[in-house]
C-alpha cells in the first residue's frame, strides 16, 4: 500500500449527500434543511438532504428499480469496484424520507404528477419508521429511479478524530416541478431555499450553521447561474478527487488541511494511519521523515524565486543518497553532515542552479560520498563548481544501496536537468521541473520553452505516486499537476501572441506589461525571462518574427 492511500477503517460508513436545486427568478437557489438542535450529530446546522447508505440499498429487488444505468457504469463513474446503485437508491430514499421531494418517477410513463406524489407522499411516515421498506415502497407505487436523476460532482470524508465518519458521495439533483419541500419534525426541524451566496453571507454572519462540505459545495453554486448550468458542469467532471481532511500539528497549532491546501498531500502521505502528529511547518535545518525511505532538510535561503527555500532529500535507511544538497550554506551543510552522521554514500543534483548544487563538493569532501548527475552548460546562472565523479544518462537506474532510482532527463528549466524517481515508493524527485505552489522561470539560451513542454509531457508517461519538489511540500496528484502546467503554459503563450498582435509591433518590455500586468516588481526579471522563452517558442513556430527589438505577428498563422 502506498503512503497516500487510506487506512482501512470499517467504522467509516458509506453515505451520499444530494444537493436539490431550482431556478427562481432570483436565479439559482438551493435546498438547506436544518438538523434538530438535539440531535447528536452536528445539531443545529444546515446540511443538504441525505444520510447513511444502507445494506437494503443494494438488495437486487432495490437496484433492478434504477433505470436507464447498469451497476457497472454507476460504480466507474464513482470510482469503485461494484455497487455504485446503491448511492443512487440511498440518495433518493434520503431525500424523500427527510424533505418528501421525490425523485423517483412512474415505471410506465417516466413521470410522476401531483396525485401520484401525493399518494406516496402518505407512505412517508412509514419510510421514517422503518416499517415499509424503501423496495417495497418503490414496487407499491410503481415507481423507479432514473439514473440520471442525480449528478455525482464530489466525495469527502470525515476527518479522523471525529466521533462519528461517513465516506460521503454528492450529488446534485433538479428539485422536481409541483412538489414542495418539508421537514418531518424529528431529524429536520426546517427546509428553506436559498441562493448559494446568501447562505453563505448567512454562515459568515452567524446566522446559521454550515460544514465545511457544506459551505465549499455552496460556494462552488454560486458561480453557477442556472439549473442546467450547475448540471452540465458536473456531468463534465472526469476525475473527482476525495477530500480526506487532515489534521497535522505545528507553530500555529493543530491545522485541519482540505486538498485544495498546499500541505493536504504531504500530511496524508506523511501520516497515512492518520495519527495526526505529522508537521505542516516548513523549516529550515529541521529534518522531517516523509516515508520510510526518506527524509527532507531545507536550506536556509527563503526567497521569492525559492519559497521556503531549498529542499535537500535523505533516500536510503542504512547508506544514504542526498539529493540536491542546495546552497553553499554553513547551517544547511553542517545540518546535512550531522544526519548523514557517517552514512552518506552518494550525492545526486537535479540540475546545477545556484540554490541546489553548491554544496555538493564540500559535502563530498566531508563524506568521501559519490557526486552523481550531469555537468554545468556554460552558462553564468550555472554553479561551476559541480563536478560530478559519474554522469549519468536518460533512463539509467542508479542502485544506492537498498533502493533504486532512475534517472529521467528532463531540459526545459535548465538542459542538464534531471528527475529522479524511486523504485520503492514511486516518488519523483522533480528539482525544478515542477515546483509546488508556482511556475518555474524558464530562461533563454539554456532555458527553452518548447522543450520543457516536451518534457513535462513525457512525465505523463511514467507511473509516479507523488512528487517531490525543489521548494515547497510533496505534490499530490503528479498527471493532474503536469497537466495543469501544459495548461497554464499554453494559455500564458496564447497571452503572449495576442498581445503581440494587438500591438502589431511592439518590444518585449511592451508585451510583458500586456502579458503580466500585475507582477510584483521583485518577480519582473524572471517574468521578463519567461515572456523571452515564449517568444523564442512563437518565432521556432513561425507564428511571431522580430526585427530591430520589435516583435510582429505572422500574417500567414491564422
Amino acid at each position: 500500500m502506498r503512503p497516500t492511500e487510506a487506512p482501512p477503517a470499517s467504522s467509516i460508513r458509506s453515505a451520499c449527500t444530494v444537493v436539490l436545486l431550482r431556478d427562481a427568478s432570483c436565479g439559482l437557489e438551493v435546498l438547506l434543511l436544518r438538523r434538530n438542535p438535539n440531535a447528536k450529530f452536528m445539531p443545529g446546522f444546515h446540511v443538504f438532504a441525505g444520510g447513511a447508505v444502507g445494506s437494503e440499498d443494494r438488495e437486487e429487488r432495490a437496484t433492478s428499480r434504477v433505470t436507464g444505468i447498469d451497476d457497472t457504469e454507476a460504480s466507474q463513474r464513482l470510482g469503485i469496484e461494484s455497487d455504485g446503485l446503491r448511492y443512487l437508491l440511498a440518495g433518493v430514499r434520503e431525500t424523500f424520507e427527510e424533505c418528501g421531494m421525490l425523485l423517483a418517477v412512474d415505471e410506465a410513463s417516466g413521470e410522476l404528477d401531483a396525485a401520484h406524489w401525493a399518494a406516496a407522499i402518505a407512505d412517508r411516515e412509514a419510510l421514517n419508521a422503518g416499517t415499509l421498506p424503501f423496495v417495497n415502497f418503490l414496487e407499491k407505487h410503481r415507481l423507479v429511479v432514473p439514473g440520471d436523476a442525480l449528478v455525482y460532482f464530489d466525495h469527502w470524508l470525515t476527518p479522523a478524530g471525529r466521533a462519528r465518519r461517513f465516506d460521503t458521495r454528492f450529488f446534485l439533483a433538479r428539485a422536481p416541478q409541483g412538489q414542495s419541500a418539508t421537514h418531518d419534525q424529528a431529524e429536520i426541524v426546517d427546509a428553506r431555499w436559498l441562493r448559494p451566496r446568501d447562505a453563505l453571507e448567512m454562515a459568515k454572519r452567524k446566522e446559521i450553521d454550515l460544514a465545511n462540505a457544506t459551505e465549499a459545495t455552496l460556494a462552488m453554486l454560486a458561480e453557477r447561474g442556472t439549473v442546467e448550468e450547475a448540471l452540465e458542469r458536473a456531468r463534465s467532471l472526469q476525475d473527482i478527487e476525495p477530500n480526506r481532511p487532515c489534521t497535522a500539528q505545528g507553530s500555529a497549532g493543530p491545522r485541519v488541511f482540505h486538498r485544495t491546501d498546499a500541505a493536504y498531500h504531504e500530511v496524508h502521505w506523511c501520516d497515512p494511519a492518520e495519527s495526526m502528529q505529522t508537521t505542516y511547518d516548513l523549516l529550515p535545518g529541521s529534518l522531517k521523515r516523509l516515508d520510510r525511505w526518506v527524509a527532507r532538510i531545507i536550506a536556509p535561503n527563503r526567497g521569492p524565486m525559492t519559497g521556503p527555500g531549498t529542499n535537500t532529500y535523505f533516500v536510503g535507511s542504512g547508506e544514504l543518497a542526498v539529493i540536491d544538497p542546495g546552497p553553499l550554506d554553513e547551517r544547511h551543510l553542517a545540518a546535512l553532515i550531522a544526519h548523514g552522521a557517517g552514512r552518506v554514500r552518494w550525492i545526486l543534483s537535479t540540475h546545477t542552479h545556484r540554490d541546489h548544487s553548491p554544496a555538493a563538493a564540500r559535502l563530498a569532501a566531508a563524506t568521501g560520498a559519490e557526486v552523481i548527475g550531469m555537468p554545468p552548460p556554460a552558462d553564468p546562472r550555472h554553479d561551476a563548481t559541480f563536478a560530478p565523479d559519474r554522469i549519468v544518462r536518460d533512463g539509467e537506474l542508479i542502485e544506492l544501496g537498498e533502493v533504486t532510482l532512475m534517472a529521467i532527463h528532463t531540459p526545459g528549466h535548465a538542459s542538464n536537468h534531471l528527475c529522479f524517481r524511486l523504485a520503492q515508493t514511486g516518488m519523483l524527485f522533480t528539482g525544478d521541473h515542477v515546483m509546488q505552489g508556482s511556475t518555474v522561470v524558464i530562461a533563454p539560451p539554456d532555458g527553452d520553452m518548447q522543450v520543457y513542454l516536451d518534457s513535462l509531457r513525457r512525465l505523463l508517461s511514467l507511473d509516479i505516486a507523488i512528487m517531490a519538489p525543489g521548494h515547497g511540500y510533496l505534490i499530490g496528484r503528479p498527471h493532474r499537476e503536469v497537466r495543469r502546467l501544459i495548461e497554464h503554459r499554453l494559455w500564458r503563450e496564447a497571452r503572449v501572441l495576442q498581445a503581440v498582435r494587438t500591438r502589431g509591433r511592439a518590444t518585449a518590455e511592451e508585451i510583458l506589461d500586456d502579458v503580466y500586468p500585475d507582477v510584483m516588481p521583485v518577480l519582473r526579471g524572471p517574468a521578463a525571462q519567461s515572456l523571452a522563452a515564449h517568444l523564442r517558442k512563437l518565432i521556432a513556430d513561425g507564428a511571431v518574427a522580430v526585427k530591430e527589438g520589435r516583435y510582429r505577428p505572422v500574417a500567414s498563422v491564422a
